[in-house]
């Protein structure tokens, strides 16, 4: 709906002021911005309610959005990030995460925010608002990815072993107390309880990698152990473009103490959980698999 966009677009205008004045702005005068905004850039259209919740929403929702725009976009900390293209993100970010989906799909979220940068921002911001959306649209489980429409531009298909290979790797790490056998997972700002994962450094093997995710992450020195499956799959990165991303996930011994979280960027907490309240955490699908792997092995051990 176009008069949308066009709220959208005085929504990020008022957030823009209100960034470039490092959020000093008074409710008041948010309030003042937003009526001044849509008085001059959108006469005519009566949709003021519609901004105002967004704009609203959007401020109270900030921190959060914040947190997940660093952990989708890790090489860009958020005060590195052009003012234009943050703001078009948060509210992408708050449309895709917390509005109805019936009223905005998840797709619509993403394509107006990309619109927004393609008309409002910088020669590649398109480029990137699209790859941070994307990652986290992939994190959600990509909701909507079957609703296709009629009409569909066929692309020339990719091979992916001709795109650039980005390593991961994850664990399921545990420890022994007494009888008891506990699992180590780390909790992301999306509401998962999930693994400790993160990129290979040019030169490591496997145990190299994961004994430094580890640590890096949770602080606890671990021993590598069997591997649990593999992943691989393509997705763009906002300033490289479409990448090959494998990931190896294994089985990770650590002693029983103290987990504690060390590297944040989209993660809250780490705990450690006996094997009988894995079943009642909140986990993401693609996991299951693995730790269900996991505890069948140590079960047998």
């Amino acid at each position: 709906m176009a008069n949308r966009h066009l709220s959208r677009s005085i929504v990020m205008q008022v957030l823009y002021e209100w960034d470039f004045r490092g959020g000093a702005l008074t409710d008041l005068e948010i309030e003042q911005a937003l009526a001044r905004n849509a008085e001059e850039f959108a006469p005519g259209v009566n949709d003021i309610s519609f901004m105002r919740k967004l704009l609203l929403g959007i401020l109270n929702k900030r921190t959060t959005i914040d947190d997940i725009i660093e952990k989708a976009a890790p090489d860009w900390p958020i005060a590195k990030i052009a003012l234009v293209d943050r703001n078009i993100l948060r509210i992408g970010l708050y449309e895709l995460l917390f509005e109805d989906r019936t009223q905005v799909p998840a797709k619509v979220a993403i394509n107006e925010a990309i619109e927004l940068a393609k008309t409002y921002g910088g020669e590649t911001s398109g480029k990137f608002i699209n790859g941070v959306l994307g990652a986290v649209y992939k994190e959600l489980g990509e909701p909507g990815k079957d609703e296709t429409s009629k009409k569909k531009t066929p692309h020339a298909p990719v091979d992916p072993k001709t795109l650039p290979l980005d390593k991961l790797g994850g664990a399921v790490i545990y420890a022994r107390d007494g009888q008891d056998i506990y699992l180590g997972l780390v909790h992301d700002i999306f509401g998962h309880w999930t693994l400790s994962k993160g990129h290979y450094a040019e030169g490591e093997n496997d145990e190299q990698a994961l004994t430094r995710i580890a640590m890096e992450e949770v602080a606890l020195p671990v021993t590598i152990g069997e591997l649990l499956g593999e992943n691989e799959y393509v997705a763009s990165h906002p300033e490289k473009g479409k990448m090959r991303k494998h990931v190896s996930y294994f089985l990770a011994e650590a002693p029983y103490q103290d987990i504690t979280l060390m590297k944040k960027g989209g993660l809250d907490d780490a705990k450690w959980f006996k094997l009988a309240e894995i079943i009642d955490l909140n986990m993401y699908d693609d996991m299951l698999p693995v730790i269900t792997k996991a505890v069948n092995i140590l079960l047998k051990k």
